[in-house]
C-alpha cells in the first residue's frame, strides 16, 4: 500500500495527484511530437477539472502556467504562450501607494476634518452656519454608530468649539438656511448632505390628509359592519 508520506510533494492540489503523475510520465517522453500531443491532451483535461476558470479571462493562457508550474519548468514543448519561469511567474506585484490619512480625531474619521477646513474657508455667513449645522448633525450621528446612544446636544456643541477653537457654533435646534439647505459637501468616499429630508412630517402631513377624506380609517369600515348586524 502506497501512503501520502511516501509520495512527492503535489504541487497544485486543485488539479489532484493524477494530473502530477501525468505531467510527470510526460517529462520521461524523448520524442518531441508524440510529447506535445500528451501536453495538449492534459491541458484538455485541465480545463475539464477546473470549470470555474473558463470564466476567466485568457483561461488556457492559466492553465499553461499551471501545467510548467506542475512540471517545475523543466517541460520542453511549444506553448500558444510565453513560457514561464520561476522568476516570473512568482514574482510579488509592486505594492500599491496606499494614501496615508492620519485623522487628528479618528472617532469621526477624516472626512469630518475635511468638511470642517471647507467651512472655515467659507467666507458668506449664511453658508458657513449651514455648514456648521450639517457638520454637528455627522457629528451626532457619528456618535451614535460608535456609541450606540444618543448624544446631548451641548456635548456636540461643546466638542465642535473645541475642535475649531471657537471658530464654529452649533446651535441645536436651528434649521438650515435656506441658500444652503440643498449643497452637497463631498469628502473622500462620503457624501454629507445638509437639510432635512422630512421625511417623518411628510409622512404625519400624508396620514392626516388620508385621515380627513376617510380613506386612512377604518371607521368607515367598522359602521357598516355594525349596521349590517343591527339589520
Amino acid at each position: 500500500m502506497e501512503y501520502n508520506t511516501a509520495r512527492n510533494h503535489l504541487i497544485m492540489r486543485e488539479y489532484g495527484r493524477n494530473i502530477q503523475r501525468m505531467i510527470e510520465y510526460i517529462l520521461t517522453i524523448k520524442d518531441r511530437e508524440h510529447r506535445q500531443q500528451q501536453v495538449m491532451a492534459v491541458i484538455e483535461l485541465m480545463g475539464t477539472l477546473q470549470p470555474h476558470l473558463r470564466n476567466v479571462e485568457d483561461f488556457r493562457h492559466k492553465l499553461w502556467d499551471h501545467l510548467f508550474l506542475v512540471s517545475d519548468f523543466k517541460l520542453d514543448v511549444d506553448s500558444p504562450y510565453p513560457i514561464p519561469t520561476r522568476e516570473t511567474l512568482r514574482s510579488k506585484p509592486d505594492r500599491l501607494p496606499y494614501p496615508k490619512k492620519y485623522p487628528r480625531y479618528r472617532h469621526f474619521g477624516k472626512n469630518l476634518e475635511m468638511v470642517i477646513d471647507k467651512a472655515l474657508k467659507e467666507k458668506d455667513p449664511e453658508m458657513k452656519e449651514g455648514f456648521t449645522q450639517v457638520i454637528g448633525n455627522y457629528m451626532k450621528l457619528a456618535y451614535g454608530n460608535w456609541h450606540k446612544e444618543s448624544v446631548h446636544d451641548d456635548a456636540v456643541k461643546s466638542e465642535l468649539s473645541i475642535i475649531t477653537e471657537g471658530q464654529l457654533q452649533y446651535l441645536p435646534g436651528v434649521g438650515i438656511p435656506a441658500s444652503s439647505a440643498g449643497f452637497n459637501l463631498q469628502g473622500g468616499d462620503q457624501q454629507f448632505r445638509s437639510g432635512n429630508t422630512g421625511g417623518s412630517g411628510k409622512r404625519k402631513a400624508y396620514q392626516q390628509n388620508k385621515f380627513k377624506q376617510g380613506g386612512g380609517s377604518n371607521s368607515g369600515k367598522n359602521k357598516h359592519k355594525y349596521k349590517n348586524r343591527n339589520k
